[in-house]
């Protein structure tokens, strides 16, 4: 299911980052790169983000940064940076090591996709050898069980 949304070209691994805003617009580049989203997407995040915190570090190391469709969403993609170093941004479950950027096309059609996230996410076990993994093949052969 996350192999088709998910694909090796929309991973990173990365040892480190200079703050939270260069994770998402890591995040962000291989949909920028593939037309998926429109810069006014990731600005969209920048801007929630200012007026209500990171809204979107949603587990103890994991950011899935997203805005809504209308904001430059143009598909349903994912794409994932893996930091050996985590990152803080200014959450309770900082720092973050998995920032997963999600992009839907609409407000419904990615619940599968989403229902799949949580699977991946929900599996501590998973996510570690994800953090602990040392090349971006690694990274895809985990993500793509879910």
């Amino acid at each position: 299911m996350l192999k088709q949304f998910l694909p090796l070209s929309h991973i990173q691994l990365l040892n480190s980052v200079d703050d939270w805003q260069q994770a998402v617009r890591c995040s962000a580049a291989p949909l920028l790169a593939e037309a998926l989203i429109e810069p006014s997407y990731v600005e969209s995040i920048f801007k929630t983000h200012q007026e209500i915190g990171p809204y979107y570090v949603i587990a103890p190391q994991i950011a899935m940064p997203h805005s809504r469709p209308e904001e430059g969403s143009k598909a349903q993609a994912l794409s994932l940076v893996v930091l050996k170093q985590g990152v803080n941004f200014g959450s309770d479950n900082d720092p973050v090591q998995l920032v997963l950027m999600l992009a839907a096309k609409d407000s419904e059609s990615h619940l599968e996709m989403l229902s799949a996230v949580a699977d991946l996410l929900s599996d501590e076990n998973a996510v570690q050898q994800i953090i602990q993994s040392n090349n971006v093949a690694e990274i895809a052969e985990i993500v793509h069980r879910y």
